[in-house]
């Protein structure tokens, strides 16, 4: 662990050059968030794809397709015609084979989860609409998600589970295996790139939003935190300290729920992409979503280290090194304890986290 009076002193300095740089121009300098991009550029060197599929039909695909290839770790589109009744179909002919406009979306799992793709889906659709999405109406723009596996099928079907307690009127997206799959003619794919003033019934800004509304992850003051926290837990949020190997109550711990930055309550890991990494540090292959954590570059303690930290809080959490499961996208997210706290599955609806239960499988 740091020298305490010298970790407090580099803390010192670094919050007063913060706060001149918030007075100057209000939010990070433009070194910083050069920094922080060239950690994220690293960090995305050091994983290994892991690509998966998946199939959803939202209405006029030209929108559909759009709004996905603006979210990171989306790697493929490829829009089409899914599950009619014949192996064959052209654009003219859907009304006669049953297809739904449909687009086959490769994903690289490690950076973007199947949940968070889906969260993104029902986003950017209305699930109550029965063939009608924005002006279009038909059977060929109903909604539907479909898959090509069993284990993904199992997990779209309790994403969608838990979105229909969220509306007052029945959902009717589809939730089938995939079938009769054929891609679209030449001019419909990547039509919003070829036509930017194309016709679109999705906002495409929304892309750029956060899924989740992150205001209500408010960081306490220093005197709160003082007050709120343990020693241990303000010398490594607040101070970049690290916790002894071995000694975090979460390095053993197995226990279904999520994981939230001890600081301001922001979530920050799934138990679904926990693992024993036997270093001796609680580890997982993922942030529960993208943008839950940032990087800084850290060349302390003579080391070159890609530091995590919270979004919402700017707490130090720990390090992404490039040694974890293979399979799962290669990166062990080494997480100190004392800056996590730990809330159980079947308490996430009380405390205010329903809407991240389908996280944890």
């Amino acid at each position: 662990m740091k020298e305490i009076r010298r970790r407090r002193s580099r803390a010192l300095v670094s919050l007063l050059a913060a706060a001149c740089v918030l007075i100057m121009v209000g939010g990070l300098s433009s070194a910083e968030a050069q920094q922080s991009d060239a950690a994220m550029k690293e960090v995305d060197k050091m994983r290994t794809e892991d690509r998966k599929e998946i199939y959803l039909a939202g209405g006029c695909f030209w929108g559909v397709e759009g709004y996905f290839q603006r979210i990171k770790g989306v790697l493929e589109t490829d829009v089409g015609y899914a599950n009619g009744a014949s192996s064959q179909t052209t654009y003219e002919e859907l009304k006669r084979t049953g297809h739904a406009e449909t687009i086959r979306l490769t994903y690289d799992g490690g950076q973007v989860s199947l949940q968070e793709i889906l969260e993104h889906y029902f986003r950017i659709i209305d699930p109550t609409s029965l063939n009608r999405q924005g002006n279009d109406w038909g059977t060929q723009y109903r909604t539907g998600i479909y898959y090509t596996d069993l284990v993904t099928g199992l997990a779209v079907q309790a994403f969608v589970a838990e979105k229909k307690k969220e509306y007052g009127k029945p959902v009717v997206v589809e939730v089938e295996p995939l079938q009769n799959y054929v891609s679209a003619e030449d001019y419909h794919q990547d039509y919003l790139k070829k036509n930017p003033f194309g016709y679109c019934h999705v906002d495409l800004a929304l892309a750029s939003e956060p899924l989740y509304d992150r205001s209500k992850f408010r960081k306490p003051s220093d005197e709160e935190l003082r007050k709120s926290l343990t020693p241990l837990q303000y010398e490594v949020t607040q101070n970049e300290a690290t916790e002894h190997p071995f000694t975090s109550e979460y390095d053993k711990f197995d226990e279904k729920g999520i994981y939230v930055d001890v600081v301001t309550g922001e979530p920050l890991f799934s138990s679904s992409e926990k693992y024993d990494a036997g270093c001796g540090w609680p580890s997982f292959t993922r942030p529960i979503t993208g943008d839950s954590v940032e990087y800084r570059k850290d060349e302390s303690l003579g080391m070159e280290r890609i530091e995590v930290r919270s979004t919402q809080g700017d707490s130090h959490l720990g390090h992404v090194f490039e040694d974890g499961p293979k399979d799962q996208g290669g990166l062990r997210y080494c997480i100190n304890g004392a800056s996590l706290r730990f809330i159980a599955l079947e308490n996430m609806e009380k405390e205010g986290y329903g809407e991240y239960i389908p996280y944890v499988r």
